[in-house]
């Protein structure tokens, strides 16, 4: 293969991965999405492994590059057709931890590598172009220091992500005296060890490199230890961002335009999703990136909820739906917990046949991952056009008769608009209290992540649906369907 063919199909590859991205904004262009991305990677691995070939990669190297390929397809094709959908913001995190240890052990062996050390002992030696093969040379090596700091950084910092997620890790935040000092010191500590880096000879600069990945290691921890378990979207979307920007950094160090490209669209996607999501949190993007957000820091105290749960057994609740002309379903990470996509979808469907109005409106953090219940309505089923999300639907609360919340908590409690005091407060929410009734399914009267009580559950058109969500759409269903 030419360097101008393989340059064309990166180009096709890249023009994939867009393709890619693109279709993966839209529910229903999401499949199509998918499958451009896994054409485009098909063709940068196998160009990738002829150019490698055509470099004289011996049959012994090519067969561990096969076999590699080979065990990697096998273990993410075995993860991916096992993993539930409560189990895929995990499932993310660890992903993204791949990409950031990739990214460091792609740094130390191109400086250990006998190239990089050749290139050195010319800058040393070679008087008549020193001045242009070490400007080379410091580019190199400041390539290899950034993308082995983001790559540590994201390796760690997804790890301990995945912890919390799965709940091996406490979700509660970890707020280390000066800790924003820590991180400022840990920064700096970071580039000025870029100094002496650079300017060592040989491989000499390996000790300053190692004690470099270390402390992007502890960054990573540190950043996401202080992040509390409401805010854990952002985090999901973040660290994608950061591994993006990791496998950018590892494609200027491989000299590979496909790799940059592909590094730069992931980050710069993730990044703008970051932005969105803090935005629906109400969070700012810097309290992102230094941690110690979500933390439930405030200056006041939320004010105290007092008031009467009024609870609505299924039966009831199966009349007012029936006799609903209008019906809104808000779901939440309680849903896909309790496996009741295909429940809540045949509530849908027989509340459609009876001639009701129903839509689903989806805030932009519910769930543990960003697009976390779009995907589980469509796996179920729901149509696409009855998805709308938080913008599109929250004026519409005081049209409707029926507004059943079925495990969420945070993203619809009224004190992220008038108390001052919630940790949550300024926070985006669904209006769900201006409906005629809303009624919310929940086990019992836990907290949310944010951990605070939601005042939503005593207002007076709240009703509470208590049990399992899956076990209570069943019940609903046949209460409906009972109504004739």
């Amino acid at each position: 293969m030419t360097p101008g063919m393989s340059i064309v199909a990166y180009l096709i590859a890249g023009v994939l991965f867009i393709r890619s991205l693109g279709g993966l904004s839209k529910q229903e262009t999401a499949k199509s999405g998918n499958l451009f991305g896994v054409a485009g990677m098909v063709i940068a691995i196998v160009v990738t492994a002829i150019t490698w070939l055509q470099h004289g990669a011996g049959a012994t190297a090519m067969a561990i590059l096969g076999g590699a390929i080979g065990v990697g397809a096998i273990i993410g094709g075995s993860m991916a057709r096992k993993v539930e959908m409560t189990g895929m913001p995990e499932l993310v995190a660890i992903l993204h931890s791949f990409v950031g240890l990739a990214a460091v052990l792609v740094g130390l062996s191109s400086y250990l590598g006998p190239e990089s050390q050749a290139a050195s002992t010319t800058v040393v030696h070679a008087a008549s172009n020193a001045a242009h093969t070490g400007a080379a040379r410091i580019v190199h090596l400041i390539e290899l220091w950034i993308g082995i700091a983001v790559g540590s950084l994201t390796f760690t910092g997804s790890v301990i992500a995945w912890g919390k997620l799965k709940g091996t890790i406490s979700g509660k935040p970890l707020l280390l005296p000066g800790r924003h000092f820590i991180n400022l010191a840990i920064v700096v500590a970071i580039v000025a060890m870029a100094v002496p880096f650079v300017g060592a000879a040989g491989s000499s600069g390996i000790v300053w490199m190692l004690i470099m990945t270390a402390l992007a290691g502890v960054l990573g921890v540190h950043l996401v230890m202080a992040i509390g378990g409401a805010d854990m979207p952002v985090v999901v979307s973040l660290l994608n961002s950061y591994s993006g920007w990791a496998a950018a950094s590892a494609g200027f160090v491989l000299n590979n335009d496909l790799l940059i490209v592909t590094g730069a669209l992931v980050g710069a996607s993730g990044t703008i999703l970051s932005i969105i999501m803090c935005r629906a949190m109400n969070r700012s993007i810097l309290n992102v990136v230094f941690g110690g957000f979500g933390t439930g820091e405030s200056k006041s105290s939320a004010a105290p909820v007092e008031g009467e749960v009024r609870e609505i057994k299924a039966d009831e609740l199966g009349e007012r739906l029936a006799n609903a002309k209008s019906v809104i379903v808000v779901p939440g990470y309680g849903m896909a917990v309790a496996r009741a996509q295909n429940s809540v979808n045949e509530l849908c469907r027989t509340l459609r046949d009876k001639g009701i109005k129903v839509r689903f409106a989806i805030h932009p953090v519910a769930g543990r991952l960003p697009g976390h219940m779009n995907v589980l309505l469509a796996e179920a089923g729901v149509p696409y056009d009855i998805v709308l999300e938080m913008e599109e639907i929250n004026h519409d609360f005081t049209q409707t008769d029926v507004v059943l919340v079925i495990g969420a908590n945070d993203i619809v409690n009224p004190a992220a608009l008038n108390d001052p005091g919630s940790p949550i407060y300024g926070m985006p929410v669904l209006e769900v209290w201006k409906s005629a009734m809303v009624v919310v399914s929940k086990r019992g009267m836990a907290a949310g992540y944010a951990g605070i009580e939601n005042p939503l559950f005593f207002h007076e058109n709240c009703r509470m649906l208590f049990g399992d969500a899956k076990k209570s759409v069943d019940a609903l269903v046949a209460a409906v369907r009972a109504k004739g």
